[in-house]
């Protein structure tokens, strides 16, 4: 899994290096070069993102051998958003960017040692994540050369989970198997973007890491699964288009 996430991150700075290493190339004509004296504007936001929870086992798990092995998996998602920024200098600015997160789920594969009667001994557990996330950044932007410029960002996020954490998303199991998650989190985030700066609007990709501050873990000792873990936190890597005015 770690490699994949590897793989997705190099692909990703790849890319937009080739992007901005052609469009620099180009001699063009500079577009909106009032853009930078705005004290603030409005954009839509189009993004994809990879999570998974990042777990710290109990020493419940250690001790036992009915659950031998749990390892958390990743999905991907959609994110629709706006956003509004706020220019507070040359260089800085604030983004209030909320969105909302739609396809993904987290989930984890289990191996157990000794299964109930028609239980199969691998197993993976789903728990279907629909969310409103609501970031907070500050941008450190660079000079602007052309129509193109980067910028680094550091913020926190305040995400709530919407979709229900009942039985349905255990697989029909009775509710001895169910490992609850609680609804909301707390995190940081860091990311980088690229402005293009083109004749109406502004194309910005950025991608940004977020990591969970908050054990979203619901715990339950009676819960055979939830007993495996002591901590649950989010991890969360996410591609972004963003359309600013």
């Amino acid at each position: 899994m770690q490699h994949l996430l590897r793989k997705q991150i190099i692909t990703s700075i790849i890319l937009l290096l080739i992007v901005s290493v052609k469009l620099q190339a180009q001699r063009f004509e500079t577009y909106r070069a009032e853009h930078d004296n705005m004290p603030y504007y409005f954009g839509l936001t189009l993004g994809y993102n990879s999570c998974y929870l990042s777990p710290t086992k109990s020493s419940k798990f250690l001790a036992s051998d009915s659950v031998m092995i749990a390892e958390p998996g990743q999905s991907g998602g959609i994110a629709l958003g706006l956003h509004g920024t706020l220019r507070l200098s040359r260089r800085f600015q604030l983004r209030f960017n909320p969105q909302l997160v739609l396809g993904g789920a987290r989930y984890f594969s289990y191996t157990i040692n000794h299964p109930a009667l028609y239980e199969p001994t691998s197993q993976t557990r789903t728990m279907p994540t629909t969310m409103w996330n609501f970031p907070l950044q500050i941008k450190f932007n660079s000079d602007r050369i052309h129509n193109f410029r980067t910028y680094l960002l550091f913020g926190g996020k305040y995400d709530i989970n919407v979709v229900s954490n009942d039985g349905n998303q255990n697989g029909g199991f009775n509710n001895d198997w169910l490992l609850k998650l609680k609804k909301d989190d707390f995190g940081l985030e860091i990311g980088v973007g690229f402005n293009f700066f083109l004749e109406y609007f502004t194309l910005t990709p950025e991608i940004k890491f977020g990591y969970g501050l908050t054990n979203v873990l619901e715990r339950d000792p009676n819960l055979k699964y939830s007993s495996v873990f002591d901590k649950l936190q989010s991890r969360m890597i996410m591609f972004s288009l963003h359309f600013e005015d």
